[in-house]
């Protein structure tokens, strides 16, 4: 870039040229009030003093020369004055403004480059509104790098949940072929199992990349919660009888009627009540509230399983978050249906939530959806 171009010496030239308009000005205005203004008053003064019109005519052109000379001469050096004052000012500014402003462009290049840890530290000098901008673009900076650690980890946790199916397929594949395992039902059965466990995880994660991308529609409509709740138990009773699990519900006093999608809402309460059969040991229960809250419905899934430590609490609901990384593989779950549930419930205007007082102290799953 020319030097001409340069933020740095378009400050400083603005501010000489202000100060040189402004200088012309004052000398141009001078030199016109004092030709104008300077015959009339001394004129009367002369006159008191010299008595012939030629010595009148001439020392009177004499002192408006002097006097003009001498103006203009203070006002050429205040001018100076000016334009050293500008041209200090425009170093100081650059200084204050400039200076951090060019440390911002070249932390953003480097982030442009992937240094994600880049951050921008300015002297206390630099005033108010640079400490903010700086303090916003440190924040902008600390967000995009949790943002790529959160993506490495995605596919690292990708990678490592697809190997596990894979890794189990790719051993019944190499059991027939060594003639370990017979080529009868159950080894192709187990074969299946992994199969449609690596189905499930490929179709959850692209279910999540398009909730996330806001890539999916929403069919609102008025619906019953407490009928909602029947239908999701009466779909997983047979689940919850196998391990003699019972099911609760606690209606509502009255009709509670949400506006949500039926199908996503039915998802998610799927997905909590299947996950607290799933974690609740046999002869357990689980209970299912349906309440009136503001200008909420509440529908709250409670059980008296596994629970959850309090530290894993702020957690669960990230992708691929297990509290208990084998129970979560030997129980069938991909590690993303929290997540999902969530993104679908903020969808549709509500919010999931999760409590528990510990390991075996059991949990409980609310969520919300706005009252049509």
């Amino acid at each position: 870039m020319p030097w001409y171009k340069r933020l740095r010496w378009r400050l400083i030239g603005s501010q000489f040229l202000v100060a040189l308009v402004g200088v012309s000005i004052m000398m141009l205005a001078t030199r016109i009030i004092i030709l104008n203004s300077a015959p009339v008053v001394l004129r009367p003064l002369l006159q008191a003093l010299v008595q012939n019109p030629d010595t009148l005519l001439q020392t009177e052109a004499d002192l408006t020369i002097a006097f003009r000379n001498a103006v203009l001469f203070s006002v050429l050096f205040a001018a100076l004055g000016a334009i050293a004052a500008g041209m200090f000012s425009s170093f100081l500014l650059w200084r204050t403004i400039i200076a951090p402003l060019r440390q911002v462009a070249d932390s953003s290049q480097r982030i442009a480059d992937g240094r994600f840890d880049e951050r921008v530290t300015v002297p206390e000098s630099s005033g108010e509104a640079m400490a903010k901008l700086v303090t916003s673009f440190n924040q902008m900076t600390a967000t995009l790098e949790e943002v790529e650690q959160q993506r490495v980890a995605l596919l690292g946790n990708i990678a490592h949940e697809l190997r596990t199916p894979l890794a189990g397929l790719k051993g019944y594949l190499e059991g027939l072929m060594d003639g370990l395992f017979p080529a009868n039902e159950e080894t192709f059965a187990w074969m299946s199992q992994e199969a449609d466990r690596l189905s499930r995880l490929v179709d959850d994660i692209q279910h999540l990349s398009r909730i996330e991308s806001g890539q999916f529609k929403l069919d609102f409509q008025r619906v019953d919660v407490a009928q909602l709740v029947q239908r999701v138990t009466a779909q997983l009773a047979i689940q919850a009888q196998s391990k003699q699990i019972s099911l609760q519900i606690s209606p509502p006093a009255h009709s509670v009627l949400a506006l949500a999608d039926v199908d996503r809402a039915a998802q998610v309460l799927i997905n909590l009540v299947g996950n607290a059969i799933r974690y609740t040991p046999e002869g357990g229960q689980v209970w299912l509230t349906v309440l009136e809250n503001g200008r909420f419905a509440e529908i709250s899934v409670q059980d008296d399983g596994l629970g959850i430590p309090v530290d894993s609490l702020p957690y669960i609901f990230e992708r691929f978050y297990r509290v208990d990384q084998s129970r979560s593989r030997t129980s069938g779950g991909t590690g993303i249906g929290l997540t999902i549930s969530r993104h679908l419930v903020r969808a549709m205007g509500g919010e999931l939530t999760a409590v528990s007082d510990g390991e075996g102290q059991g949990s409980c799953f609310t969520f919300t959806l706005p009252l049509a």
